[in-house]
């Protein structure tokens, strides 16, 4: 059971990033496109390049909670064995 509540946890962690990460995404894309209107070529390629890094992290994040979910689905499936 202490298995299974430590990886619960750590999903949740992970979870946390996610969300953080996707709203700051969402914010430097409104950014991007207030500097496409303004024509602001310097700050937008800034914009972007960090852009393109969070997206990069996001998957990454997004591998690792689905990662996170097998395992505590397998980690149910054995404690559920046990009890029997």
């Amino acid at each position: 059971m202490d298995q299974f509540n430590e990886l619960v946890s750590m999903q949740l962690k992970t979870m946390d990033k996610l969300l953080y990460l996707q709203s700051e995404l969402e914010r430097c894309q409104e950014v991007e496109r207030q500097l496409v209107t303004l024509r602001q070529n310097t700050e937008l390629e800034e914009v972007r390049a960090e852009i393109d890094r969070m997206k990069e992290e996001l998957s990454d994040i997004h591998r690792v909670f689905e990662e996170q979910t097998e395992e505590v689905i397998r980690s149910y499936q054995e404690m559920k064995m046990m009890i029997r």
